[in-house]
């Protein structure tokens, strides 16, 4: 467990349930559990990769952090400040030192906006320059930062092209210097020619400026080059996080080896004489998730304690947690 002083964030047992109502006084009949009960942190200057098929919470555990959403319950500390529940009054100075990078890098731009505007709206809500001619110069600097011409901030986001917005909307994610930038699937809606030069953009603002990076994905390429270490989401729980050299080189969850088996190699040779992880079945609904383990209707190792029991994350080796029965 690292020192409490290197942690940026570190969230214990947290619970986002999303009510299902009925009825004209909007009765509550029962609850999504989006997520129930993860555990992770993320160090100063430090990447975490959280990756897991669609559905599965990992955005709502970046929006949590962000407290864009009220978690259920749970705990989630920054910089050593409980945030879990605080008051949007008391919320707004912390996010200050919190930014996000989106997906879609034309929706998340308000589309009547110029660039320039863009970039500096977190310096205007935070009252974070001195005078005009200071505010103009910080917005240059970061559009410098992002390798994009200050001269181009008079522009509006349709001018620019889709590699072009998510620089836009990184420079305004950095814009206040914070500790944690949560990034949401930032590359997933670009060219793949594009990605590479986005994600070494990244790495080098990330050591630039120090910053500590949530890297929610699907792309498990992507996550292994990025990431210094990776959680493993499924129906609303962590499955097994490690670094992400250990991951990718020893997977212990049957889910992790699915996931990896299914990560096309680009040499056909290597690629034939792999052995595959099938899954069986579909991905259980979050409204009635499966007694014992979430992931037991779909693996084929599963034991009848599995049905019964939901593992909970435990140390198997230096820094390597899994929540699997099967794995001793």
């Amino acid at each position: 467990m690292p020192d409490a002083s290197e942690l940026v964030v570190d969230v214990k047992d947290l619970k986002m349930y999303f009510p299902i109502l009925r009825g004209l006084f909007g009765r509550r009949i029962a609850n999504v559990k989006s997520v129930d009960g993860v555990n992770l942190n993320v160090k100063k200057g430090e990447t975490l990769g959280l990756v897991g098929e669609s559905g599965c919470g990992k955005t709502t555990v970046g929006r949590c952090i962000l407290r864009l959403y009220e978690p259920t319950g749970g705990t989630i500390i920054f910089r050593g400040l409980d945030i879990s529940h605080l008051p949007e009054r008391k919320i707004r100075p912390v996010r200050k030192s919190m930014g996000t990078v989106f997906q879609d890098p034309f929706n998340s731009l308000d589309p009547r906006q110029t660039a320039g505007s863009i970039v500096g709206e977190p310096l205007r809500i935070h009252h974070a320059f001195k005078n005009k001619a200071d505010y103009e110069e910080q917005v240059a600097e970061l559009f410098k930062f992002v390798e994009l011409d200050p001269s181009m901030a008079k522009r509006v986001p349709h001018e620019f092209s889709g590699g072009q917005r998510q620089r836009i909307g990184i420079a305004r994610a950095i814009a206040l210097h914070p500790a944690l930038v949560v990034c949401d699937e930032p590359i997933s809606a670009l060219d793949v020619s594009i990605q590479a030069q986005i994600i070494n953009l990244m790495e080098e603002l990330q050591d630039r400026l120090g910053l500590a990076y949530l890297f929610i994905s699907h792309d498990l390429s992507v996550v292994r080059h990025i990431s210094d270490r990776v959680a493993v989401m499924y129906l609303g729980k962590i499955v097994e996080i490690t670094s992400a050299q250990e991951l990718y080189k020893n997977p212990l969850h049957p889910y992790t080896k699915a996931l990896l088996s299914a990560v096309p190699i680009p040499d056909p040779v290597v690629e034939r004489a792999r052995k595959r992880v099938p899954l069986t079945g579909e991905v259980p609904s979050p409204l009635d998730p499966p007694a014992g383990c979430p992931f037991c209707t779909r693996c084929t190792c599963s034991v009848s304690e599995c049905s019964k029991v939901s593992p909970k994350l435990r140390q198997v080796g230096d820094s390597h947690e899994v929540a699997c029965f099967n794995v001793k």
